[in-house]
């Protein structure tokens, strides 16, 4: 499974950003797509996810600002992210859980830089 990513950016505080993730390779079974990020310093830490279904998970740090969406017929995944905040700055890692009989698949993307300007 490959996964690239698009949609970083600089942007100042308010702004908005909508991050892409196409998913290719072996990917016949998609289970679940998301997003997480990482600042420095700090653990990777849940953004939202999403399963094939339309289920959708967030924290409350970005519920009601950041919108995760998925386009099952292109295997891609979208965030929409508004009203950013300068702690949103982190590198964004799109992932996908792909099923494989018993076997839940989890690949990362290389991760995309998000910058928020005060």
């Amino acid at each position: 499974v490959q996964l690239v990513e698009s949609g970083a950016g600089l942007v100042q505080a308010g702004g908005s950003l909508r991050l892409s993730c196409a998913a290719s390779g072996s990917i016949a079974r998609i289970d679940t797509m998301g997003w997480y990020r990482q600042a420095p310093g700090k653990q990777r830490e849940l953004v939202a996810t999403i399963s094939v279904g339309g289920s959708t998970k967030y924290p409350d740090s970005v519920k009601g600002r950041f919108t995760i969406s998925i386009d099952n017929a292109k295997n891609t995944v979208y965030l929409q992210m508004n009203n950013l905040k300068p702690e949103d700055t982190a590198v964004y890692y799109c992932n996908v859980e792909v099923r494989k009989g018993t076997i839940l698949e989890v690949t990362w993307g290389k991760g995309t830089q998000v910058t928020v300007s005060s």
